[in-house]
C-alpha cells in the first residue's frame, strides 16, 4: 500500500515516523521524558534568579565601594567601627599607601603592597541614590518596548539578548567605576533598558504554554527572582569579604553568560515549534489552552483599550505599592543593616538575604492554595486574586511600620522584616497573576503598561529615600522612609479592591481584518484549536487531490 492509503486517525499518528526526532540514545530518551512545561519552568525560574542578581549586585557592593564618612571622624560612629581601634603607623611605613583613581581617594593599610580591589570612592549619598536608581529610569521606559518585541521577535530572542547584554554591562562596571560614576550610571541605565524587556517577554509566553489551572503555580517560577536576591547578599558579602569588590560584578557577569547557552538551546516560543515535546503533552496543551488562546500571537495590540481599561490601572497603581515597600527592603535593607544595626560585611549579606531565600517557598505555598480555593470553587478567581493582593500589601504595609517604630530591638525587628518580605510574594497569586486572567493574548504588553507604571516606584523610593535620610546612623530619619512606604502600600491596595477583576477583557481577542471574508478558511483556522502536523504527513484531502493528479 502507498503512502496516500494513511489514514490520520490519532493511534495510527503515534506509530509514524516523527521526522523531527532523530534516533538517539538513552541519555536522550531520559530527557524527552522531561516535560516540556517543568523546562519551561525551570528556565523561567532560573532567568529570574540570574537577572536579579545582575540586577542587586551593586546595591550591596556600593556598601564596599564607597568610603563611610563617619570613619573620618572619632565619636560619631555608633557602631565603634575597626577604625577607631586600628593601630597607628609610623610616617613613612611602606605598607601605607594613598590610592587616587579618577574620582576615588582612600588610604589602605595592608600587610602587603596595595590591591586595586581595596579602592573606595569619595560618593556622597545623593550620587549613591542615583546610581542605585538609574537601572530603573530606562527600565520603566523599555516595559512596552518589550511587550511590542515580544510580539514580532518572540519570547527566545528577546529574553535571551536580554539577558546577554546585562552580563556584558555587569562584566564591564568595575573598569567603568575606575573612569567616572557617570559611567557606571550609564551602564546601569543600559541594564536597566535590557532588563525591562525580561518580564513583558516571560508574560507573553505563559498563555501559550501554560493552561489556567496551572498558571497560578507556573507564576511562582517568576519567584525565582527572589531566591536571586537572597543569594546576591550573602554571596556578595563573601566575595567582597575575601576577594574584594571588583569580583562581585565578574561573578555575576559570568553566571549570566552561562545562562543564556542554557536558554538558546532548551527555550521555545510555542508547543508546537519544540522538537521534543511529547504527542500528550502537546494535546493537553492545545486543548486547554485554545480556549484562551485565539490566534492571538503576532495580533495587533490594542494599545488605546490597554491605556483606557480601568482593570488594568489597578493592576498598575496597586503594584505600585508593592514595589515601593519591596524595593524598601531590598535596596535600602543593606544601608539599614549597616549604620543601624552595626553588622558586617558578611553578616549583612547573610540577614539581607535570608527573607528573600525563604519568600521563594512562600510564594510556591500561596499559588498553590490560590490555585486550590479556585479548583475547590470556595472563592471565586477574582476575589481570590484581591485575597492575595491584599495578604502582599496590608500586611507588608503595616510590618514595615512597625519596624521603624522598634528602633534598635533586633530580634524583633528582624523576625518582622523576614515575615513582611515573606508575604510580599502574594502577589503572584494576585494581581501579578491577574494580568494573565484579563488578557491571556496580550500578557506580554499588558504587563509592560502596568509595568511601567509601578515600577516608577523602583527609582522613586531610593531617591526618596537618599533625600529622606542624609545621616545614615540617625534612626528617626529611617522611621520617615518606613512611614512613607507603608503609606503607599496601603493606600494603593484600596484601587484594586475597587477596580480589580479577573474577566478577560473585550479587546484580548483578534479583531476580525476586513479584507478577509467569513467563508475565507483563514476566517474558520483563527477561530480553532491549534494542531500539530507532523512533516511529511498528510490529511484525507491531500489524498484526494494526489488521486486527482
Amino acid at each position: 500500500m502507498g503512502r496516500n492509503s494513511l489514514r490520520m486517525d490519532e493511534k495510527e499518528v503515534n506509530f509514524l515516523p516523527k521526522p523531527k526526532i532523530p534516533k538517539v540514545g538513552c541519555f536522550r530518551a531520559v530527557c524527552d521524558r522531561i516535560p516540556a512545561r517543568l523546562v519551561l519552568y525551570f528556565l523561567s525560574w532560573s532567568g529570574f534568579l540570574v537577572s536579579f542578581v545582575m540586577r542587586n549586585d551593586i546595591n550591596f557592593a556600593l556598601v564596599a565601594m564607597v568610603q563611610d564618612p563617619s570613619a573620618n571622624t572619632t565619636g560619631s560612629d555608633h557602631c565603634n567601627t575597626l577604625v577607631n581601634d586600628m593601630p597607628s603607623l609610623e610616617e613613612g611605613d611602606n605598607y601605607n599607601y594613598t590610592l587616587s583613581v579618577a574620582n576615588a581617594t582612600t588610604t589602605v593599610l595592608l600587610d602587603g603592597p596595595a590591591s586595586i580591589d581595596d579602592i573606595k570612592f569619595d560618593w556622597d549619598s545623593t550620587v549613591q541614590a542615583v546610581i542605585k536608581s538609574s537601572f530603573y529610569w530606562c527600565y520603566v521606559l523599555s516595559q512596552v518596548v518589550g511587550g511590542v518585541a515580544t510580539q514580532y521577535f518572540g519570547t527566545k530572542n528577546v529574553f535571551g539578548w536580554s539577558q546577554f547584554l546585562t552580563a556584558a554591562c555587569s562584566l564591564l562596571i568595575p573598569h567603568a567605576a575606575d573612569l567616572h560614576y557617570g559611567a557606571v550610571i550609564l551602564l546601569r541605565s543600559v541594564q536597566g533598558f535590557a532588563s525591562g524587556l525580561t518580564w513583558p517577554a516571560m508574560y507573553a509566553i505563559v498563555g501559550y504554554w501554560i493552561p489556567p489551572v496551572e498558571r497560578s503555580r507556573f507564576m511562582s517560577s517568576f519567584q525565582g527572582f527572589s531566591i536571586g536576591i537572597g543569594l546576591t547578599y550573602p554571596l556578595c558579602g563573601f566575595i567582597i569579604a575575601h576577594f574584594g569588590w571588583r569580583q562581585v560584578f565578574y561573578t555575576t557577569g559570568t553566571i549570566g553568560m552561562v545562562w543564556c547557552v542554557f536558554w538558546y538551546l532548551l527555550a521555545y516560543n510555542t508547543p508546537q515549534e519544540h522538537p521534543r515535546i511529547t504527542p500528550e503533552e502537546l494535546e493537553y496543551i492545545e486543548l486547554n489552552v485554545s480556549e484562551d488562546i485565539k490566534n492571538g500571537q503576532g495580533m495587533r495590540v490594542p494599545w488605546r483599550r490597554i491605556f483606557t481599561s480601568m482593570p488594568v490601572w489597578a493592576i498598575g497603581l496597586t503594584t505600585f505599592g508593592r514595589i515601593w515597600v519591596h524595593y524598601t527592603f531590598i535596596m535600602s535593607g543593606p544601608e539599614y543593616m549597616q549604620k543601624i544595626f552595626c553588622f558586617d560585611i558578611q553578616q549583612n549579606g547573610l540577614l539581607s538575604g535570608a527573607p528573600f531565600l525563604c519568600s521563594y517557598l512562600s510564594s510556591v505555598l500561596f499559588c498553590y492554595v490560590a490555585d486550590l480555593l479556585m479548583d475547590n470553587k470556595t472563592l471565586t478567581l477574582t476575589n481570590v486574586r484581591k485575597l492575595f493582593t491584599a495578604l502582599s500589601q496590608i500586611v507588608p504595609g503595616v510590618l514595615v511600620l512597625l519596624v521603624g517604630y522598634l528602633g534598635y530591638q533586633i530580634v524583633t525587628v528582624l523576625i518582622l522584616w523576614f515575615i513582611a518580605v515573606t508575604f510580599i510574594t502574594a502577589s503572584y497569586a494576585g494581581a501579578m497573576a491577574n494580568i494573565v486572567d484579563i488578557a491571556p493574548n496580550l500578557a506580554g504588553p499588558v504587563l509592560a503598561f502596568a509595568q511601567t507604571i509601578h515600577m516608577t516606584a523602583s527609582f522613586l523610593q531610593p531617591l526618596v529615600t537618599g533625600f529622606m535620610v542624609t545621616d545614615s546612623q540617625n534612626i528617626n530619619q529611617w522611621l520617615h522612609v518606613f512611614g512613607v512606604s507603608s503609606v503607599v502600600a496601603i493606600s494603593t491596595y484600596l484601587i484594586y479592591q475597587v477596580f480589580g477583576t479577573a474577566e478577560i477583557q473585550s479587546w484580548n481577542y483578534p479583531v476580525p481584518d476586513p479584507e478577509v471574508t467569513s467563508s475565507d478558511d483563514s476566517a474558520v483556522i483563527a477561530n480553532q484549536p491549534m494542531i500539530k502536523v507532523e512533516p511529511g504527513l498528510k490529511f484525507d484531502d491531500d489524498d484526494d487531490e494526489d488521486d486527482d493528479d
